[in-house]
């Protein structure tokens, strides 16, 4: 079963138990909205999506959530940063295991040698070889923060 049909089936569970329990009315309406944007990606492109561009959307989700939580911190709205803790929580769950910093790492090591890259300048062109190999396994802000220390690190 794909990836597309897992979010389908814990939306009609989540359906299912909003019936019974209001608990479950966050995870319903966050799966909604990310199939819905899932059904609009699909149209848009004209074709059934990938598990592979499922998790892109999943993950254009999760850092949405991430600057809203940001926000409402700063603005001390705490009320709305929970509730997109809870909606970031569940859209996490359909993200492939994260790799460690090390693991990150050591493939950053690995592409810079392959390369033979060693200045800061060069971090354009690390990025654009490591970033598909650790697409969605790994956060850009984490990976873009190890290419820049271990560049300027290797001068």
């Amino acid at each position: 079963m794909g990836l597309k049909e897992d979010i389908r089936l814990h939306m009609k569970e989540a359906l299912k138990a909003s019936l019974k329990d209001g608990n479950e009315k966050i995870r319903l309406s966050t799966l909604r909205l990310l199939m819905a944007e899932i059904k609009n990606v699909e149209i848009e492109k004209k074709e059934e999506l990938s598990d592979e561009e499922i998790i892109e959307v999943v993950s254009r989700h999760i850092k949405k959530r991430k600057e809203a939580i940001e926000s409402y911190q700063k603005f001390e709205r705490m009320d709305a940063a929970r509730k997109e803790q809870k909606e970031l929580s569940i859209l996490q769950s359909y993200m492939p295991a994260q790799l460690a910093e090390k693991e990150i790492r050591d493939i950053i090591t690995e592409a810079i040698k392959n390369m033979g890259a060693c200045e800061p300048r060069d971090m354009g062109k690390v990025m654009k070889e490591v970033m598909p190999r650790l697409k969605g396994r790994a956060d850009g802000k984490i990976v873009n923060k190890l290419v820049r220390e271990l560049l300027v690190g290797e001068d």
